[in-house]
């Protein structure tokens, strides 16, 4: 087992083990605990009571975050023509078509965070997406990044659009912004995916949805969540 610095002990010994906080305990506490030199950033993970190897109770989704992540998202767009126009001016960092495709394949050029595609440039980009698919790069229209609505797909990107999907252990995973935030806004973008994520709720489900809800930040310890504290959160 690897043996902890100073400053993480420090800030495990403010969290109680066995306590389950509010959310706003939580949240307080977690930006407490930060002591990295770096802006860390607060992630959520949520146990669900869901067995994904049923497909019928995956559970994947979107939410724009209000607050956004506090970080600058690249975004490129595979499309031909108008659209190449459209999503630039919607601040997309790179678009068009084969050029990008024959980089990545031949270079190996990943140099963006998430991928946009048209509809009729699918064929063409299934031919990347062995490269593309295991990085969690390739475009897919469950997830609203297979439109032609380039533009506002690529201002929702910019804006704080998050991705997530239940993991094999039932548990989901999500950055909720930096701790520079400061609790109010990351209270926000937190009640805006545990909403998001509520909603989400495969019919298939049985007994409790939400299990176990914990927090913490790039380097701090976790802390546990009472998820009866939801309430207050959504309602």
């Amino acid at each position: 087992m690897a043996k902890r610095g100073k400053k993480y002990l420090n800030a495990r010994a403010k969290v109680d083990p066995f306590k389950k906080y509010t959310f706003e305990e939580a949240v307080r506490l977690a930006i407490e605990c930060a002591y990295a030199r770096f802006d860390e950033t607060l992630d959520i993970a949520v146990k669900l009571g869901v067995d994904p190897r049923h497909a019928d109770q995956m559970v994947r989704g979107t939410v724009v975050l209000p607050n956004g992540l506090g970080k600058e998202v690249r975004v490129l767009v595979f499309a031909k023509g108008e659209k190449v126009k459209e999503a630039l001016e919607a601040g997309a960092d790179y678009a068009g078509a084969e050029e990008y495709i024959e980089k990545i394949q031949k270079e190996g050029w990943l140099e963006f965070d998430k991928a946009v595609a048209t509809p009729d440039m699918m064929g063409a980009v299934g031919k990347i997406g062995k490269i593309l698919g295991p990085r969690g790069l390739m475009p897919n229209a469950k997830l609203g990044t297979v439109t032609f609505d380039v533009a506002k797909v690529v201002k929702e990107i910019k804006a704080g659009k998050l991705d997530f999907r239940v993991e094999k252990t039932g548990i989901v995973h999500a950055p909720m912004g930096k701790v520079s935030f400061g609790p109010e806004k990351l209270l926000e973008n937190i009640a805006a995916f545990m909403e998001t994520l509520i909603r989400l709720k495969p019919a298939t489900s049985k007994g409790t949805y939400i299990r176990g809800i914990a927090i913490s930040t790039t380097m701090g310890p976790g802390i546990k969540v009472d998820p009866l504290s939801l309430r207050a959160m959504v309602a």
